[in-house]
């Protein structure tokens, strides 16, 4: 009997030690990057400057939330012309619309789905307009950090991103995935 509690003590012990609360990004680690499709042919970019304020806790994800701001101007889609062409107004319009957002806030915004999965409900602003959104995620841990990673598909003409001639989904597809890969450092 005391052999068993004591195994019971040390497995409470081993997953108390995994109660960690993580939040600071480590930027170098971390990355926001998305696929573009023209004329069927995939076109791979990313977003090099964004700031993400993230608590989480695997132990108890329901308290968790999540603050993600893209500086839309950083983005990088293939090419110098292609980068000047989607900060214009009739993709991005920088200019009025800097920043991109995603925001989980209060309790019960995320929850666990089992096997180291879960998802944030939240509020995706892009170029003026915000929308419900579910982004499901994979949690780990590498060394001391904790690594989010997960993707979802926006669908870019709900948010007025290729207006005009570039609104022409056989052109330019709707569906856009975006992946991202949050490092997250534990908290103190």
């Amino acid at each position: 009997m005391k052999r068993w509690i004591a195994l019971l003590m040390l497995s409470l012990a081993a997953s108390l030690a995994h109660a960690v609360e993580y939040g600071g990004l480590v930027p170098d680690q971390s990355r926001i990057e998305f696929t573009s499709r023209q004329m069927g042919v995939p076109v791979e970019g990313a977003f090099h400057k964004y700031t993400a304020t993230v608590s989480f806790d695997p132990q108890k994800p329901e308290a968790g939330s999540a603050r993600i701001e893209i500086n839309v101007a950083s983005i990088d889609a293939g090419s110098r012309d292609a980068n000047d062409e989607v900060k214009g107004r009739g993709w991005f319009n920088v200019k009025q619309f800097p920043t991109a957002t995603f925001v989980a806030e209060g309790p019960g915004n995320v929850r666990a789905l089992g096997g180291n999965r879960y998802e944030a409900r939240g509020k995706m602003s892009i170029k003026g307009t915000t929308r419900e959104v579910i982004v499901p995620f994979a949690f780990k841990t590498e060394g001391a950090n904790a690594v989010l990673e997960g993707s979802i598909p926006i669908l870019r003409t709900q948010y007025g991103i290729g207006e005009g001639a570039w609104s022409d989904t056989s052109v330019v597809a709707d569906e856009v995935p975006i992946r991202f890969r949050l490092v997250l450092s534990p908290k103190n």
